[in-house]
This record gives structure tokens, C-alpha cells and sequence, in this order.
């Protein structure tokens, strides 16, 4: 009897895990959200489902930049440029399975801040800010770490930093930031460890062939750098994709302010890609798959390209119109 109790239970068990671990598996998302800066609306969209919809929902900011999704609270979060603050609006499944039009903020920071947001990077309940000079904040560059919490955003610091901001990404604790009008980007080991103040950049280097960076996304678990190219701001047409792999290595083995080159690089450019002023970029490591938030061709549009393996004027998978698109954020869960 009791070796039939043991094996009993061990079959309820195993039942039960199995039952747990087929929750897991129905419960899995792969969750794309894009902001805009024209028309007042983030969208949502479950890739992982077998038709996926894109689901539009208006908010407090007509311009938005910075977007990022928590599916634990299930809140999306955003840099509002009207307002000048961190704005998060959640219950955005129940939302979406309502047909609900719009969606009303839960949570804020202060808007005394920040005045210009151009990008966010997100580590665990970290929210770093990036500000772009503008007359409103006294042509001041800078960084805010903020905390969230259940009642708002608490800032914890800012820095002040010697070039124009644009895309940022943190990576553990190190910070990878885009060098706007340059080919450059940087990086501020151990950010958050750093106290409020001014704050130089460990490293410097430029992108050879790159023209203007403004995305800026990476992958730890293939090691890859993926950099978007907006070349001249009022071309449609000049945009590109920069893939530097082994990019630890790359970078740990180019100089201060020296340059990766173009051997190094898979440079997505040219007509058929669609690139004209790419704003902003992620990257699914699981299905290879780059996602990219096109400002200016056609007034806006997501466009999704193929693991690149060789420098071409690659076609998009799929093309989306997606008026005044800024930023772009996919997480799975």
C-alpha cells in the first residue's frame, strides 16, 4: 500500500506539473507596443497568438516617446512629451478584450522633471529617462532614474551628460546610449551606481558608413548590437539597419573613440527596405525577428525584417502603417 501511495501521488503530481507547465505554455506572450508622436494612441499587439490584431488605444499624450510594456502589471508605460512626465496606463489586456478605445492613466511621475524625452530603458522597476537639449530645459542633456511603484514614479537621480541624447538601453547594470547628430554611440559602465551629477561616458566609439544614430537595442543572448541609421532627417529613403555581432568583443577590442568598422557590420539599406528616418528598434532573439518603428516613410509605419545574415536592400517581412510611429518595445513572458 504504501509503494501505491507513492506512486499515486507521484502521478498527481506529474499531473499537476503538467497541468502547470500547459498553463505556462497557453499563458506565454510575445507582446509588441508602439507609441506615436502625432496621433495620441499606442497599440498593442500578442504576436504569439495564431492571428495576431493590432489594438489602438487612445491616451492622455498626443506625443509619446519611450514606450514599454510590464506584464506583470500589466501596464503600459510612456515618456510623455505633451505632458513631460512618465505616464503608465494598465488593465491593457482587459482593455483590448473589451474593445475599449482608450485607456486612462493609473500613474505618473512629476512633470517638473524632464521637458524633451526622446527614449526610456527599463531594468526590473528602474525607468531611465533620456532629455534632448531643447530651449525648455536649457539645452541640458540628461538622465533620470526613476523607481516604480505602486502609487507613481519616484525619481532617484539624474546626470548631465556632454552630448545630445537619443536612444538608450541598459544592459545589467551598464547603459548604452546613441550620440544624436554622430555615428557614435557610448557607454556609462555601471550607471546606476554612479551618484547625481555630471557623468562622462566609459567608452566612445563611432559606426563607420552609420550617419545618424537614433535606435539602439541589444541582445545579451546572441551578443548583438542592432543600430537604426535615420541618415538625413528629411530623406524617406536613406534609413538603415547596423547588426555588429560578437559585439562584446568588437567593442571591448576598438579604442576609445575609434571606430568599428563596416567589416563588422550587417548593414541593412536601400529602397525595397522601406528605411527613411528609423527612429527606434527592437530585437526577438527567439525568432531573430527586428522590429522597427519608421518615422518618415509614408508618415509612419512598423516594419518587420527576417534574421539578417548578409548585408542587401532587404524587403520587410510585413509593413504596418502606423501614423507619427516613435518607439517601439516587445518583451515575452
Amino acid at each position: 500500500m504504501k509503494n501505491l501511495f507513492i506512486s499515486c501521488a507521484v502521478l498527481i503530481l506529474s499531473l499537476s506539473s503538467c497541468s502547470n507547465d500547459d498553463k505556462e505554455m497557453k499563458d506565454k506572450k510575445l507582446v509588441l507596443v508602439t507609441s506615436s508622436n502625432t496621433s495620441g494612441k499606442v497599440t498593442y499587439v500578442d504576436l504569439e497568438k495564431p492571428s495576431p490584431m493590432v489594438q489602438s488605444f487612445t491616451i492622455a499624450s498626443l506625443d509619446a516617446e519611450g514606450i514599454s510594456y510590464d506584464p506583470d502589471t500589466d501596464a503600459i508605460t510612456v515618456a510623455s512629451r505633451t505632458n513631460n512626465r512618465l505616464e503608465s496606463y494598465s488593465d491593457v489586456k482587459t482593455a483590448a478584450a473589451s474593445g475599449a478605445l482608450a485607456l486612462t492613466a493609473s500613474v505618473s511621475s512629476s512633470n517638473l522633471d524632464f521637458t524633451n524625452a526622446r527614449e526610456t530603458a527599463v531594468a526590473g522597476d528602474k525607468i531611465v529617462v533620456a532629455q534632448d537639449q531643447l530651449a525648455s530645459n536649457g539645452m541640458v542633456n540628461k538622465l533620470f532614474v526613476y523607481q516604480k511603484t505602486t502609487s507613481g514614479f519616484t525619481l532617484l537621480k539624474s546626470y548631465t551628460v556632454d552630448f545630445k541624447l537619443w536612444g538608450i538601453h541598459m544592459d545589467g547594470n551598464d547603459l548604452y546610449a546613441v550620440v544624436d547628430l554622430t555615428s557614435d554611440i557610448a557607454v556609462f559602465k555601471n550607471f546606476m551606481n554612479n551618484p547625481s551629477g555630471n557623468i562622462t561616458a566609459t567608452k566612445r566609439v563611432s559606426i563607420e558608413g552609420l550617419v545618424r544614430t537614433h535606435g539602439i537595442t541589444y541582445s545579451a543572448k546572441e551578443d548583438l548590437m542592432v543600430l537604426t541609421d535615420v541618415g538625413s532627417a528629411t530623406s524617406d529613403s536613406d534609413g538603415g539597419l547596423v547588426y555588429i555581432k560578437n559585439f562584446t568583443s568588437v567593442f571591448a577590442s576598438t579604442a576609445n573613440m575609434g571606430t568599428i568598422s563596416t567589416g563588422n557590420q550587417i548593414r541593412i539599406y536601400g529602397p525595397n527596405s522601406q528605411l527613411g528616418n528609423p527612429v527606434d528598434v527592437v530585437y526577438d532573439d527567439k525568432t531573430k525577428m527586428t522590429y522597427v518603428a519608421e518615422r518618415l516613410n509614408g508618415g509612419g509605419k512598423v516594419l518587420t525584417f527576417a534574421k539578417a545574415t548578409m548585408s542587401a536592400d532587404a524587403n520587410p517581412l510585413s509593413v504596418r502603417t502606423e501614423a507619427g510611429v516613435t518607439s517601439i518595445f516587445i518583451i515575452r513572458n
